[in-house]
C-alpha cells in the first residue's frame, strides 16, 4: 500500500508502514490481493490493541479530510480557476468580442445574437444532497479562493443528519439559482456595457438573455409522492415572489425615483404573499381551497401575470436615469424579462406511463402503445381526437377531484399560466418516452385543458430502446399533422437525454455516442418535414461525474463534450437554432454555484462557449465511422451482458445498498419495485440510476464506464490509440475512463467478493488455531451459504476481470487507482468484518414478531445494520437504570440492566462501526467528486 504515512497519527502509521513493507505474498486467505492483505492485517492489529478504534476513526477522518481538499482543488481548476476579476475580463471579452466579429459593426445583427436564449442551466433536485450543507458550503469556500486551502476545515462527520426535505430541496436550489442569477446579470453587464460603448443612441432597447436559469424543484412528480398541486403551487409563487423581490431590490439600489414602477412591485409582492400565506396545506379542506381560489383570481392583475407589464414602466425608469444607473437598470430589466414571473423558468415531469393511463380512461383507448401491432390504430385514434377535443375550463375545485397524476399536473399548469405568469411556457418533460403516442396523448391533455400554446412538451430519451429508435419516436409525432401545428406554433421542439439511466444499461461512453447520432438524425427529420425554421432545445439531464454525463475534469470539456462540434455545424448548415441545456444536480451540480466566484467563473465559461468556440476545425473520429460504430456496439453488447448476469443484480444487491445514506427524497426502488428495497433485487432495473451508480462506486468498480473498453478497444488497438491522441471528441469520451480507472480497483471488487465468498471464510477458519475465532469464520460460512451469492458473484468478477485486462494491455498508460481510495476500502473491509465478527457473539434469542437469529445475520451479511439495532434494543432491554426516587420502604437491589454488557461490548461498537464505514463512503465520493 504505497502512500505517506507522515500526516497519520504515529501509533497507525507505523502499523500501517509495517504493513506496506510485508511481502506481497501474503497468507493463503489474503492470495495476493493488497487490499485484503491490508483490511485482515488492519483487523488484527485492533484485536491485539496495536491500534484502537479511535485510531482507526482518525485515519478515516484524516483520509476523508484529503479527499476533501482534493475535491476543492479539483473544483477549483473545473471552472478555469475562481477569481472574480479574471471571470468579469472573459466575460467582457467575450462581448468585446462579439462586436469585433459583426459585419459592419450592425447593431441588429448585436441584438439578434444577444436577444435569444442560448443555454439554460437547469437546477435540479434528485437524490444527490450526499453532504451536510455546512460541508458543501466548506468545499465551495475553500475552491473559492485564489489559493485553495492546505487545510482541511474539521467536520466530526460529512454526512447528512437526515435526507433532505422538499422545502430544503427548494431552499438549496434557490439560493444557487440566486447566484446563478447574479452571474448572468454580470454577462449581461458586459453585453450592455459593449453595446453602450459602440452603440450609445440605441443600446438602451436592448434586452439581452443569451444565458437563463431553470428549475424542476418542487415541479417534478416523476417517481416522488411528496409532492402535491398545493406544495408545486406554493414554490411556484414562491418563486415569483422572490422575482419580484429582485426586481425590487435592484431598483432600490439605484436610488431611482420611478414612483409608478416602485407602486406596482409593491402592490404585486404584497398580493404574492398573501396568496403564499394562503396555499392550502393539502386538498382536504374545501373552504382552505376556496379561499385560496379567491386570492388567486381577484388578485391576478394586481400581483401582474406576465413580465411585459412592467416593460413600459422600465424602459421609462432607465431613459429617466442619471448615466451612471442606466446599465444597471437595464440589467435588472434583462434579467426580469429572461426569465418572466419567476426566479426561474420551470420545467414539470411526469412518466410517460400516467400519460397514457388518463387518456385510456377519458377516449377509452385501452391497446397498449408499446404493442406494434396497435400503435398505428393507436395512433390514428389519438390524431382523430386531436381534430375533435375541445378545451374544458379548470378551477381549483377541479383540482380537488381529479385523481390522476397527468390530469392533476395538467390542471396546476393550466392554474399557474392563468394566474402567475401566462407568458413564460412551461417545459412539460415526459420520462420513459417510447413511442410517439405518447406526445400525441400529451399533447391531447393539454388541448383538452387549454394549456396546449404554452407548454413545451419534451420527451426523454433515456432508456436504450428510447435510444436506438428515438428517430422513429420523433417521426411517429412529426407524422401528425396536429403536432407539427403545434411546433410551428411554439416555435420550437423540445428533446431532453438521460446520461445516467442509458449509461449503466449500455455504458457512458457508448450512451454519448448514442445521443449524438440520435441527435443527427433528429437533424435530418427537421429537414425532411420542413421545420428548419422552428428552435431545438436539446436538455442534457446528467450529475457531475463518471457514469451520469457531465464531463470529470473541465466545464469547457464538458460543455463540448455535451455538444459536439461536430453536431453545432450539422445544424447551422441548414440553419436551425439550437438553444443547449444542462443539468445541475442537487449538491455536486450547485456547487458549481456555491459561491460568487465560482457561478461567475462557471459563466464565464458558459459564454465562451457559446460565443467564442472554435466550430471550424474538423475532427479525425467522423472520418472513422466504420471504427466508431463497431467500437461503441463492442461496449454495448459487453455491458448488456452484465447487466444481464445475475450476478451483476447479485452485487448490486448484496450490501452496496448499505453502504450509502438515503440523500434524497425519491425512493431509491422504482415504483414498480419497491420490493428492492426490503429484499434481495434480481435485476439493476429494480433500482434507479443514482443509487446503482453510487452502488458501484463504493463497491470499487465503476462498471456503468469501464465495462466493454477492453472488449472495445482490443478490436481496434492501433485506431484506438491513434484517435485518443488526435480526436478532442474521442478523447473528451476516454476522459470518463481516466477518471473511472483512478476511483476504480479490481483488487477492491475482488476483496469484496471474497467476503461474500463461504469458501474465503472456510480457508480461514481452517488456518485458524483460536477455538472461538474459527467457530466465528465457519458461522459466517454457513450463513453466507444460504444468502447463495458466491457462484454468481465469481462468474461475474470473471466477467469484469477479463475486459479489464483486455484494456489494460492495450491503454497501457491508463490511470490506476489513488493509494488513498484503496486504503479507505481496506479500511472497510475489516470494518465489515468486525461487524460480522461481533454479529457470531449475539447471544441466542427466541424469535420476536417473526424476527430471528437466522434472519438477524442475513439482516447483517446485508449491513442492514440499523434493522438489527432497532430489534436488539427490545430483545435485549437494558432497562430504566437505577433511581434514587424515595419509594417510602427499605431500599432493595437496584439492577444496571442484565443485557448492558452486550449492548456496550456488541451492539454499540457494532453501530459505531457502521457510522464509520459510511463515513468512508463519503470520503470515497470526495475522491470522485459525486455522489452517483
Amino acid at each position: 500500500m504505497n502512500t505517506d504515512f507522515s500526516s497519520l497519527p504515529p501509533r497507525i502509521g507505523s502499523v500501517l508502514a509495517s504493513i506496506a513493507n510485508t511481502s506481497s505474498a501474503g497468507t493463503p486467505a489474503e492470495g495476493t490481493n493488497p487490499v485484503m492483505g491490508t483490511a485482515l492485517r488492519l483487523s488484527d492489529a485492533v484485536e491485539s490493541g496495536a491500534i484502537t478504534f479511535e485510531d482507526v476513526t482518525q485515519l478515516v477522518h484524516t483520509l476523508r479530510d484529503e479527499a476533501f481538499l482534493s475535491r476543492s482543488r479539483r473544483l477549483h481548476r473545473y471552472v478555469g480557476g475562481a477569481a472574480l476579476d479574471t471571470a468579469q475580463d472573459k466575460l467582457r471579452h467575450v462581448a468585446e468580442q462579439i462586436c469585433a466579429d459583426l459585419p459592419a459593426s450592425s447593431f441588429e445583427a448585436y441584438r439578434q445574437l444577444v436577444s435569444s436564449i442560448r443555454f439554460a442551466a437547469v437546477f435540479t433536485a434528485h437524490p444527490t444532497f450526499a453532504l451536510s450543507n455546512p460541508v458543501y458550503d466548506a468545499l465551495a469556500t475553500s475552491a473559492s479562493q485564489e489559493v485553495p486551502p492546505e487545510t482541511a476545515p474539521f467536520f466530526t462527520t460529512h454526512r447528512r443528519a437526515a435526507p433532505p426535505t422538499l422545502e430544503e430541496e427548494f431552499t438549496l436550489a434557490s439560493q444557487a439559482i440566486t447566484r446563478a442569477r447574479d452571474a448572468i446579470d454580470q454577462l449581461n453587464v458586459a453585453l450592455l456595457t459593449t453595446a453602450q460603448n459602440t452603440w450609445p443612441d440605441q443600446w438602451s432597447t436592448l434586452s439581452p438573455c443569451p444565458v437563463i436559469a431553470t428549475s424542476w424543484v418542487g415541479y417534478d412528480t416523476d417517481g416522488r409522492t411528496d409532492i402535491g398541486w398545493w406544495d408545486t403551487l406554493r414554490l411556484r409563487l414562491r418563486m415569483k415572489l422572490f422575482q419580484l423581490m429582485r426586481l425590487e431590490r435592484q431598483i432600490a439600489h439605484e436610488g431611482i425615483l420611478a414612483p409608478d414602477l416602485s407602486n406596482t412591485l409593491h402592490r404585486a409582492i404584497d398580493c404574492v404573499k398573501e396568496q403564499i400565506s394562503a396555499v392550502p396545506a393539502g386538498p382536504s379542506d374545501g373552504q382552505a381551497v376556496a379561499r385560496f381560489a379567491e386570492l388567486m383570481v381577484n388578485g391576478r392583475k394586481t400581483a401582474l401575470s406576465a413580465a411585459s407589464d412592467l416593460n413600459d414602466l422600465l424602459q421609462a425608469a432607465i431613459d429617466a436615469a442619471p448615466p451612471s444607473a442606466q446599465v444597471p437598470l437595464a440589467v435588472a430589466r434583462a434579467g426580469f424579462m429572461a426569465h418572466g414571473l419567476g426566479l426561474a423558468h420551470t420545467h414539470v415531469r411526469l412518466n410517460a406511463s400516467q400519460i397514457h393511463n388518463f387518456v385510456r380512461q377519458k377516449l377509452n383507448l385501452l391497446d397498449d402503445p408499446t404493442n406494434l401491432a396497435q400503435r398505428r390504430a393507436l395512433l390514428n385514434r389519438v390524431n382523430e381526437a386531436l381534430d375533435a377535443v375541445t378545451p374544458v375550463p379548470v378551477d381549483f375545485g377541479a383540482l380537488l377531484s381529479d385523481p390522476s397524476s397527468a390530469g392533476r399536473l395538467m390542471m396546476t399548469i393550466a392554474q399557474i399560466v392563468k394566474y402567475v405568469d401566462s407568458a413564460t411556457p412551461v417545459r412539460f418533460l415526459i420520462a420513459e418516452t417510447e413511442t410517439g403516442y405518447t406526445l400525441l396523448a400529451a399533447l391531447w391533455i393539454a388541448t383538452y385543458f387549454g394549456v396546449a400554446d404554452r407548454i413545451e412538451i419534451s420527451p426523454l430519451f433515456e432508456t436504450e430502446d428510447a435510444l436506438v429508435k428515438g428517430e422513429h419516436i420523433v417521426e411517429e409525432a412529426l407524422r401528425s399533422s396536429a403536432w407539427r401545428d403545434y411546433v410551428r406554433r411554439m416555435g420550437r421542439i423540445c428533446f431532453q437525454f438521460g446520461y445516467s439511466d442509458s449509461g449503466r444499461y449500455i455504458g457512458q461512453l457508448a450512451a454519448s455516442y448514442q445521443i449524438e447520432r440520435l441527435r443527427l438524425r433528429i437533424h435530418d427529420l427537421l429537414v425532411r418535414w420542413e421545420l428548419t425554421d422552428v428552435e431545438v432545445v436539446f436538455f442534457d439531464t446528467h450529475g457531475e461525474s463518471i457514469g451520469r454525463g457531465a464531463h470529470p475534469f473541465r466545464m469547457a470539456d464538458r460543455l463540448d463534450y455535451l455538444s459536439p462540434a461536430h453536431v453545432r455545424k450539422r445544424f447551422a448548415s441548414s440553419g436551425i437554432h439550437c438553444r443547449e441545456e444542462t443539468a445541475f444536480q442537487g449538491g455536486d451540480g450547485y456547487l458549481l454555484f456555491g459561491s460568487p466566484e465560482l457561478a461567475t467563473a462557471t459563466l464565464a465559461t458558459i459564454a465562451e462557449n457559446l460565443f467564442l468556440s472554435d466550430q471550424q476545425k474538423s475532427d479525425p473520429i467522423y472520418d472513422h465511422p466504420d471504427f466508431s460504430a463497431d467500437f461503441f456496439s463492442s461496449v454495448i453488447d459487453t455491458m448488456k451482458g452484465l447487466v444481464a448476469d445475475p450476478g451483476y443484480a447479485a452485487l448490486l444487491g448484496a450490501f452496496g445498498p448499505a453502504l450509502i445514506d438515503r440523500t434524497g427524497s425519491r425512493p431509491p426502488a422504482r415504483q414498480s419495485a419497491e420490493a428492492a428495497t426490503r429484499s434481495r433485487i434480481t435485476h439493476p432495473s429494480q433500482l434507479r440510476a443514482i443509487p446503482n451508480n453510487a452502488i458501484l462506486q463504493q463497491l470499487g468498480w465503476c462498471a456503468n464506464t469501464l465495462q466493454g473498453l477492453g472488449a472495445a478497444v482490443q478490436r481496434h488497438p492501433e485506431t484506438f490509440e491513434t484517435l485518443n491522441t488526435s480526436s478532442p471528441r474521442f478523447h473528451r469520451a476516454l476522459d470518463f475512463a481516466r477518471h473511472a480507472l483512478a476511483c476504480s480497483d479490481d483488487k477492491v471488487l475482488k476483496s469484496v467478493v471474497c467476503m461474500l465468498d463461504p469458501g474465503f471464510w472456510l480457508d480461514r477458519a481452517s488456518e485458524e488455531t483460536s477455538p472461538q475465532k474459527q467457530k466465528a469464520f465457519l458461522a459466517i460460512m454457513g450463513d453466507l451459504e444460504r444468502l447463495n451469492l458466491s457462484a454468481e458473484l465469481h462468474t461475474m468478477f470473471r466477467r469484469i476481470q477479463a475486459d479489464h485486462l483486455a484494456l489494460r494491455e492495450a491503454w497501457q498508460h491508463a490511470p490506476r487507482t489513488e493509494p488513498r481510495i484503496r486504503l479507505l476500502h481496506a479500511i472497510r473491509i475489516m470494518l465489515i468484518e468486525r461487524i460480522w465478527l461481533l454479529a457470531c457473539r449475539i447471544p441466542f434469542f427466541m424469535p420476536r414478531g417473526g424476527f430471528n437469529h437466522e434472519m438477524m445475520m442475513q439482516h447483517i451479511l446485508c449491513l442492514d445494520i440499523p434493522t438489527v439495532l432497532k430489534e436488539m434494543k427490545h430483545i435485549f432491554p437494558t432497562g430504566t437504570g437505577p433511581s434514587d426516587l424515595d419509594f417510602h420502604e427499605p431500599r432493595g437491589p437496584r439492577e444496571e440492566g442484565i443485557y448492558v454488557r452486550e449492548h456496550r461490548d456488541i451492539f454499540t461498537p457494532m453501530g459505531e462501526m457502521f457510522e464509520l464505514l459510511r463515513e468512508i463512503s463519503v470520503a470515497l465520493m470526495h475522491d470522485i467528486g459525486a455522489f452517483g
